[in-house]
């Protein structure tokens, strides 16, 4: 089941997508895709859901020229996970760590798949990163395998850890001073539930600026897999339903491309994933 929300932004409806493209409004259902409707789903929820969706047994919603938004709404934190590409690590000049690396990024950050990004005031080195996302949908803490943490997750998106270098690197302290200005994570189009996503360490992510391809990597050459990002950050904070894991990026950023020139505004950045849709979003200047 494919599951989003649209409308404008603080304001979107939610919608589940049949396996025919038809759209389905969820509203009868619930007022929103967040932490509450996505841990609602347990159980026989979203078997019992996607059968309405199948036999389209919900009001048809009519999406054109309607803003996509997030598919989840404001999550209560991103956790990004760094250097977990081996070939990105390598690129970025450092060594393949030995733990999984943890930062957290605002919810102020997240905004749609398609919505402008922002050249933050005092930024010269914004920064694209494809990457898989992973939503929780159980409160998770301390688990203790990977079935245990299967079990958590309600589905997968895209997302675009968007990155300001300079501030990153350039002006001390911790990664997320990089990591955390407004519309740096787009997410979506889509949540898709795990029925889905046959193997989540067999997806092609590629992304594209103006119109030149820079990333083509694959999930399977991530350090440490989904189940095992999901299981470890549970041994460091709770995490929540709505809650989003950003899993990493594979080489082709341009901190890696010596040479290529940083985002700036009017470039246009384009992401896929296979099975998960695809991001289109144009810079613009904060």
């Amino acid at each position: 089941m494919k599951l989003l929300r649209v409308g404008p932004p603080g304001a979107e409806r939610p919608v589940a997508l049949a396996q025919d493209g038809t759209a389905y409004d969820l509203s009868g259902v619930t007022a929103d895709i967040d932490g509450g409707f996505l841990a609602g789903l347990d159980g026989s929820g979203p078997a019992e859901l996607a059968g309405r969706v199948a036999a389209g047994r919900l009001p048809v919603a009519d999406l054109a020229g309607q803003r996509v938004g997030p598919p989840v709404a404001r999550p209560g934190k991103v956790v990004g996970i760094g250097l977990n590409y081996r070939d990105h690590a390598a690129e970025a000049g450092a060594a393949i760590p030995d733990e999984p690396v943890i930062f957290l990024k605002p919810s102020s950050t997240v905004v749609g798949p398609y919505d402008e990004v922002l050249v933050p005031r005092g930024g010269e080195k914004t920064d694209y990163e494809a990457e898989l996302a992973v939503v929780i949908g159980r409160t998770a803490r301390y688990l203790e395998d990977h079935a245990a943490a299967a079990g958590v997750i309600a589905g997968y998106t895209i997302a675009n850890d968007v990155t300001e270098r300079a501030f990153q690197f350039e002006r001390g302290g911790q990664w997320d001073k990089g990591k955390s200005a407004e519309t740096f994570t787009p997410l979506g189009p889509w949540l898709v539930t795990p029925d889905e996503v046959a193997d989540p360490q067999r997806l092609a992510l590629r992304l594209w600026v103006n119109g030149e391809q820079r990333q083509d990597g694959s999930t399977e050459r991530m350090v440490f897999p989904v189940l095992e990002l999901v299981r470890y950050a549970s041994h460091f904070m709770v995490l929540e339903p709505g809650d989003v894991i950003i899993t990493g990026t594979p080489a082709g950023v341009t901190l890696g491309r010596p040479g290529t020139p940083y985002l700036v505004p009017g470039d246009v950045v384009e992401i896929e994933i296979d099975g998960l849709g695809r991001q289109r979003q144009v810079l613009g200047k904060a």
